[in-house]
């Protein structure tokens, strides 16, 4: 008789049956000792308030800055005694492109009713990824295809019937669930993969699209189109041996406005396209017209590296728990009068903090029966590049990579009760967060506005999409001192005042209590992976399941002997 391709995972699946993703029967747990744990690391302010130092520079990629960030991670590894990832180096070469759009053509169609063109940036943002001086895209002919998504656990396929080799797609940001907060179709108002504008300009490559077009609609996207056309247009890339002609020519958006005037040519409108993309029987179907566009590109290629370190297992040393944060920020800004320097302190220097610190402790305790690495990533703030390029080039298979957690802006204002989990409702390793949140007097659940798509935006993303469980949680708002609305006020103000500007700066005024209470999170759930024989994997539907169900399937069964 064949045995069971994981009987390892007996434990996890009877604790992922006592505990539903829902709050309600995790509630279910048995009361257990209130401890807040407010002390993890002594050494965790200091590192902290060093990584965003002005000495620093701000860690952009490529700069003195990323030389002194990547030489103060590497010390620290070396004085802690983790293991070098290769060649006796903690450094992992990233290899980026820095591709300037500087010149760009307005976006011109020909047909009748069609708009004549679309200028750029006022009505129409339009770039390529691909490493190449000079993209053209000429008499190509437009195609509506829905939301462009291809969803087979959902049964979704908005390129059914259609071959769009050499054409220009034109689709909806968002998925269907967001449209119709049904959720029954794919997860209601939060954001599927499928809703990304990332993954939808992927998924036209595959498809073979010359060039994708997205329709901005503000709400849908949940930023405005000051957001889409006022910030930089260079874009960056990981190099690639093709110059990254597997992309799309060219990928980009259209306003609500413009797009509008091109459905129109069909005798349509926004509202009639959306209902149409809606049904899921929609088939996908040519406007009419082609569409013709020039863009003239710089590049310029750059060094990066990722750190990484590891505390090589004694039991199974061949399977891998990973602890990742990113390490770059904005750099230096020398156009400004006052402040030059954008130190992302709470993003992400407290990340690199909190590695640090659980590499500390676990090195104080027995070593762990798997591997346990500790990353620093780069080019987070540029496209997740760094996280991508460990994703396709690991220190272990990603099969034997049992679940990884990503720490990416950590909580300044002290205890909270709440601890929100980044796309909710996903995975097996949700049950053992709340099991050691229960302990601290605490509670989980999911981000405030989950039909933002955060779950997408940050580094463990990059491993998810290959089906690595990956946990994104952090302290909430629910502040044990001062209540909610004080907790949300500070959210508030961050996100209004701090976020991506040069005055997030380490404050000596800030409470780290709480960063405290939420490394003991992340060390009791990665300590308790480390030191068992346990898989997790995604919960039944979710759209990286089918990726870790497959990517461990090529692993051969494990011996009676591995259970004992």
């Amino acid at each position: 008789m064949k045995k069971p391709l994981f009987p390892r995972n007996w434990q996890l699946l009877m604790t992922a049956l006592a505990l539903s993703p829902c709050i309600q029967a995790a509630n279910a747990l048995p009361e257990q000792p209130q401890l807040q744990q407010t002390e993890f690391s002594s050494n965790f302010g200091k590192y902290f308030k060093e990584v965003a130092s002005d000495e620093l520079q701000g860690r952009a990629p490529a700069t003195v800055g990323e030389e002194r960030t990547v030489a103060y991670i590497e010390q620290n590894f070396k004085r802690l005694g983790l293991t070098p990832f290769a060649n006796n180096s903690y450094r992992q070469a990233v290899p980026v492109v820095q591709i300037d759009p500087v010149a760009v053509s307005a976006l011109t169609f020909s047909g009748d009713k069609l708009p004549t063109s679309l200028a750029y940036k006022t009505q129409m943002m339009a770039w390529s990824t691909r490493m190449l001086p000079q993209i053209e895209v000429k008499d190509s002919e437009l195609v509506f295809v829905g939301y462009g998504i291809v969803a087979p656990e959902y049964g979704w396929n908005d390129y059914k019937n259609i071959d769009v080799k050499g054409k220009t797609v034109v689709m909806f940001v968002n998925d269907p669930g967001f449209a119709t907060g049904d959720p029954k179709l794919f997860t209601g108002k939060a954001m599927t993969y499928y809703g990304r504008w990332t993954y939808k300009f992927e998924e036209a490559a595959r498809q073979g699209a010359a060039m994708a077009l997205i329709v901005h609609e503000t709400d849908a996207a949940a930023y405005g189109w000051n957001v889409v056309a006022g910030t930089s247009p260079i874009r960056f890339e990981l190099a690639d041996p093709n110059k990254n002609q597997h992309k799309a020519a060219v990928e980009g958006w259209v306003t609500t406005e413009s797009a509008t005037q091109i459905f129109a040519a069909s005798n349509q409108t926004i509202d009639s396209m959306r209902k149409k993309a809606l049904d899921k029987n929609f088939q996908p179907f040519v406007l009419g017209g082609k569409a013709n566009i020039s863009i003239k590109n710089q590049i310029r290629e750059i060094d990066s590296s990722n750190v990484i370190g590891y505390i090589k297992g004694s039991k199974q040393p061949d399977e891998l728990v990973l602890y990742m944060a990113h390490w770059d920020h904005f750099g230096l800004d020398f156009s400004r009068k006052d402040d030059k320097i954008f130190n992302g302190a709470q993003d992400n220097a407290g990340g690199i903090a909190g590695l640090l610190a659980l590499a500390e402790k676990f090195q104080q305790g027995e070593k762990p029966e798997r591997s346990v690495a500790f990353i620093a990533v780069t080019a987070e703030e540029r496209g997740m590049l760094g996280s991508r390029w460990y994703a396709a080039n690991p220190l272990l298979p990603l099969n034997k990579t049992v679940a990884g957690i990503n720490m990416d802006v950590m909580n300044v204002y002290g205890p909270m009760r709440d601890v929100q989990v980044f796309g909710y409702g996903a995975s097996e390793l949700e049950p053992m967060l709340h099991k050691y949140a229960k302990a601290q007097g605490r509670y989980i659940g999911p981000e405030p506005t989950p039909e933002d798509g955060f779950y997408y935006r940050s580094d463990h993303f990059q491993l998810a999409r290959y089906g690595v469980p990956m946990l994104y949680a952090r302290g909430g708002v629910d502040s044990f001192a001062h209540g909610k609305d004080w907790g949300l006020a500070q959210r508030r103000d961050y996100t209004s005042n701090y976020y991506h500007k040069v005055n997030d700066e380490f404050s000596p005024a800030w409470d780290l209590r709480g960063s405290q209470q939420d490394l003991w999170l992340y060390y009791q759930v990665g300590q308790e992976l480390a030191n068992s024989t346990l898989w997790p994997n995604w919960y039944a539907g979710k759209e990286f399941k089918a990726a870790r169900d497959a990517s461990r399937a090529l692993l051969p069964d494990p011996s009676p002997d591995s259970e004992k």
